[in-house]
């Protein structure tokens, strides 16, 4: 059973419900699930986190007073592929709730990777195709896992499969990507840790050139750059106790997860005196990459890297390079591997606060008097390597009100080999014989939102021309049109950036100086749907991708878009099934998800490392301040010759 002292650390160590397990915890939970069920060795942890209090129990929290604190886990046992879900409470040392999840895989788990790319490297027929095209030394190839997917095959149905894809190094610190075994397909089963077959499709020459990107490969480095420094010498302007973050008006919590990684909580600005509520909880809550290359080694690329892999666990510890300037805080993770042993993440989330040019300037030229502000703006981020990609998700908070996410995406494009002076259809040549498949990375962000309170509708808005005539006689009037979507099928939206089409989130019993109910707008940025067919596996297992704007009511077990096992799910899961009863989101508390769609049409400048692509949305305030609430932001100090163009 769960002993008492370390009951005792929670109470002391961790005051505010939402922050996330740790080490103690983790081993008390692990602890109580082996002995209260006799756990064998075959049972692996795929997934240990905070199970998260009811709503309103977090809002009711005050500082000092003891809230319950639960475990959520999703155990595998391998011995005969069960899943089993349960929640432990650690306040009482005891399982409250476990439950088998029949027909389901979970997560492919990092200890996975590892075993599988080991037992294939010491397979007689892997080894046996690897001969065929020269490579010899086993020890330079790299494996990489990717989920099976489900295609309907039977094995596919009763067997946890992952379709391992190869590269081979020259040597020990090459970029193995630079040389893509083309044709040579691993399908393993995972929970017996055993070979089902090798499947090869026909010798392609390795790709010659290397594509090696350290220093010492590129060679001569640019000798023009100067020092340009970030000081702060007075200190950040952010404060941080525990996992509560404040900042200028801003009033945040700060927690993490496996699944999701970074994972902002309780968000609110302060105004007049009081702190004003604009999300409860927002989170990347799915994701995935669906490539558009429909030759034998491609055609089933479509990774959900949150619920396949669990981007959490793939978070980059900043202490092995830092990507963040100015005075830092960390926030470090602490997650179970497979086996139940604590894993610690140091330096995974990073806050910090960055300039941002102007905030707001006018100049009156009667009288020649000038007021200018500079922005500055705080940085809540994480950074996660999936295989060959690297994302980095980003929230800011701006003075005005202003909330942003941003994504970030850089690292090495996955690869494929060609002939010599073949051409890829779908693709693009980025080296001699190498060459890059056409692929779209698809993310969804789910935002529970309380602008104001919980109570809240959705309405889209767009701008429609006047028609000319009699009120129009000029043809110059144009107005915005507000439309209440008072129903989940009515939300199901993409954008329309010719309408200039947003939405906002109105709360209609909070009004504000001018009598009108307050709000936030989701304003869209660079965006597109996806290409693959309607009824293409990824499609059906994905059909959240489908469109850009989702609206549900709130609920708790609601969390996943393409719902809680993604992994080798034959679709339908998630949204879709959800919003089928077409419920009422009117003036309840409510849910927005949103899809952002980076398409990728990779370029020769891509490679051998991509520079940073970007794509992201935008919370506004709209009504929701009387006027600027910027205002009173302080004018700059003096600083020499001062220029504010940046």
């Amino acid at each position: 059973m769960y002993e008492t002292p370390v009951k005792n650390h929670t109470a002391q160590a961790m005051p505010h419900p939402l922050d996330p397990l740790t080490v103690q915890e983790i081993e008390a939970v692990v602890q109580i699930a082996r002995s209260e069920r006799g756990l064998s060795e075959s049972v692996r942890f795929a997934s240990v986190n905070l199970h998260e209090p009811a709503k309103e129990t977090v809002l009711a929290f005050e500082p000092g007073t003891q809230v319950a604190r639960e475990a959520e886990l999703i155990l595998l046992d391998n011995s005969d592929g069960m899943a089993y879900e349960a929640i432990i409470s650690l306040t009482e040392g005891r399982i409250v709730s476990w439950k088998q999840v029949p027909g389901v895989q979970p997560s492919i788990m990092l200890d996975e990777f590892f075993e599988c790319e080991q037992l294939l490297k010491s397979d007689p027929a892997y080894q046996a195709a690897l001969r065929k095209r020269g490579i010899t030394n086993f020890e330079l190839v790299m494996v990489d896992p990717w989920s099976a997917g489900n295609y309907g095959a039977e094995e596919e149905q009763n067997r946890r499969l992952t379709r391992a894809l190869s590269w081979v190094r020259s040597d020990p610190n090459d970029n193995g990507y630079a040389h893509p075994i083309e044709g040579v397909l691993a399908l393993v089963d995972l929970n017996k840790m055993e070979v089902v077959r090798i499947e090869d499709h026909g010798v392609v020459p390795l790709p010659p050139q290397p594509g090696n990107y350290t220093p010492e490969a590129v060679g001569q480095i640019r000798t023009d750059l100067k020092p340009l420094e970030i000081t702060q010498p007075e200190g950040p302007s952010f404060s941080v106790n525990g996992h509560e973050v404040r900042w200028q008006k801003w009033h945040l919590h700060v927690g993490f997860t496996t699944r999701e990684g970074l994972v902002l909580h309780t968000v609110g600005y302060e105004d007049q005196g009081r702190i004003r509520p604009v999300l409860y909880r927002a989170a990347l809550a799915e994701m995935v990459v669906p490539y558009g290359d429909p030759t034998i080694t491609h055609n089933r690329k479509n990774a959900f890297d949150v619920g396949e892999y669990g981007i959490g666990t793939l978070a980059n510890a900043l202490e092995l390079g830092c990507d963040c300037l100015g005075v830092i805080h960390y926030f470090d993770a602490v997650v179970s591997d497979s086996r139940g042993r604590v894993v610690c993440l140091p330096n995974v989330i990073c806050l910090h606060e960055e300039d941002y040019g102007i905030l707001w300037k006018h100049v009156d030229w009667r009288t020649n008097q000038a007021e200018v502000r500079r922005s500055r703006r705080l940085v809540v981020s994480f950074i996660a390597t999936v295989g060959n990609y690297e994302y980095g998700f980003f929230w800011y908070f701006y003075q005005d009100g202003t909330i942003q996410f941003e994504i970030k995406l850089t690292g090495i494009i996955n690869t494929g080999a060609l002939p010599p002076g073949a051409k890829p259809k779908y693709g693009q040549l980025v080296a001699p014989q190498l060459y890059a498949p056409i692929h779209q990375h698809i993310f969804n962000v789910r935002m529970d939102m309380m602008v104001d309170g919980l109570r809240n509708s959705v309405y889209e808005v767009h701008t429609e021309a006047e028609p000319q005539g009699p009120g129009n006689p000029n043809g110059n009037a144009y107005y915005s049109k507000a439309t209440l979507l008072a129903r989940e099928a009515q939300a199901q939206q993409v954008i329309d950036p010719f309408s200039a089409r947003c939405w906002k989130i109105v709360n209609p019993h909070s009004l504000n100086g001018l009598g009108e109910p307050v709000a936030y707008k989701l304003m869209p940025g660079e965006n597109t749907l996806p290409f693959a067919h309607p009824e293409a596996s990824v499609m059906k297992r994905a059909g959240f991708t489908r469109k850009h704007l989702w609206v549900t009511p709130y609920q708790p077990d609601e969390r996943y878009p393409a719902g809680d096992y993604p992994n080798q799910h034959p679709g339908g899961a998630g949204l879709p099934a959800w919003t089928q009863a077409n419920r009422s989101i009117e003036d309840t508390d409510i849910v927005i998800w949103y899809t952002l769609n980076a398409h990728h049409t990779p370029r020769p400048e891509d490679w051998p490392v991509m520079p940073v692509g970007y794509i992201g949305f935008m919370l506004k305030p709209v009504g929701f301040f009387d006027r600027n609430p910027a205002l009173d932001v302080p004018p700059p100090a003096p600083h020499g010759d001062c220029c504010e163009h940046q």
